[in-house]
């Protein structure tokens, strides 16, 4: 099929939505540096302030038991695993004052799909957390784990999430999207919520008001179509948010690692995508998704060089220096950042840096900020 750049550009420019079709098209036909050039002009509409923000948070897990079996995951434990864990509050405590030394004030708290532990275990961490730090901003959770707390409770999306926010969630991530296309959703994360429950979950978050980002994982078993689906999808979410409310506030594409993952492994998949497919693919996200404002380069998964190129292709956000992670790092991103590596990051790329919190309203650097040193 052919069509006409500029007559595609030209649309992307009036923020116009493209049919799947003519994303491939972008995808496979534009010149990089065209393409760059567009996302970069509309990155400069959507986000006129033109400096690129990052976030300071840690990833803490309430527990490494799950029942998903994921194929592209190293992080999680069966029930009864000798290395099986549910995080306790003493951690917490440490933890979350170690975050607040290094300047955060946010934990991006996620877990697995554990068969015992259910709503009420999860308003009750809330509580006591929000009761021991008032300060604190709760990002947790995510569309799967919700789905599986449902599944416990016999309880609808609303009420689960209309209990998690008054124990105090304040947002809710985007983790477990992979790619929203149940033929790949069977093949990678089959014990996971389907792609319509997933958007059904944020939907509904939206309508709560609750702020959520949403994620893709690519460069594994889907094709370029299904990504182009899967966008698709997201920004059709977005535009049925109620208007008074944010929804989707970022979008965050990251690739597929690989390292001893059951995919890999067993199946022979491997990440393959170029440094140069990444950046294609954050530009294409920024074309788009016209209606979501934030555009997310993952350095975690593909390093900084990339990612700093990336801010040239539509992305205006860096992410968290991510005080922890453990789940995609134990399949292999080895990438770190401290503060004040993150920002001579962004300054080398051409652009000043903003620190951020999770609505993307900018934060002042603490005055007592104390530079990373942790090992884990």
């Amino acid at each position: 099929m052919s069509m006409d750049l500029s007559e595609l550009y030209q649309k992307a420019l009036n923020f116009e939505f493209l049919t799947e079709d003519e994303g491939i098209y972008l995808f496979e036909k534009a010149p990089l540096t065209e393409l760059m050039d567009i996302a970069d002009q509309l990155r400069r509409i959507q986000v006129p302030h033109g400096k690129v923000t990052w976030i300071i948070d840690r990833n803490l897990n309430t527990t490494n038991v799950c029942i998903a079996n994921c194929k592209f995951c190293n992080f999680y434990r069966i029930p009864g695993h000798a290395e099986a864990y549910i995080t306790d509050l003493e951690t917490y405590d440490k933890k979350i004052r170690e975050t607040f030394r290094y300047g955060g004030e946010q934990l991006l708290l996620q877990g697995g799909h554990h068969p015992e532990l259910g709503l009420e275990y999860y308003t009750t961490l809330f509580r006591e957390l929000k009761k021991r730090f008032p300060t604190l901003k709760l990002h947790a959770l995510g569309p799967p784990e919700v789905a599986h707390i449902c599944k416990l409770e016999k309880k609808s999306h609303h009420e689960v999430l209309k209990a998690l926010k008054a124990s105090g969630m304040d947002s809710l991530p985007g983790p477990g999207a992979e790619i929203l296309v149940d033929r790949v959703r069977r093949l990678i994360s089959k014990g996971k919520c389907g792609s319509q429950e997933w958007l059904d979950i944020m939907h509904e978050a939206h309508k709560l008001n609750l702020t959520t980002s949403a994620t893709m994982m690519f460069g594994h078993v889907e094709t370029i179509r299904e990504r182009m689906e899967h966008l698709v999808k997201i920004r059709d979410v977005q535009a049925r948010k109620p208007d008074n409310v944010k929804g989707f506030i970022a979008f965050i594409p990251w690739t597929f690692q690989d390292v001893d993952t059951l995919l890999a492994r067993i199946r022979g998949v491997h990440n393959l995508t170029t440094g140069e497919a990444y950046i294609r693919m954050i530009a294409i996200s920024r074309i788009m998704l016209p209606n979501i404002k934030n555009i997310q380069a993952s350095w975690l998964t593909v390093g900084k060089d990339v990612a700093q190129l990336c801010l040239h292709a539509g992305a205006n956000d860096f992410g968290s220096i991510m005080i922890e992670e453990n789940v995609v790092s134990a399949a292999g991103a080895p990438h770190r950042f401290t503060y004040k590596g993150i920002q001579e990051a962004i300054t080398a790329a051409g652009f000043v840096p903003q620190l951020r919190n999770q609505q993307y309203e900018f934060r002042e650097i603490p005055a007592d900020i104390e530079e990373q040193v942790i090992n884990y």
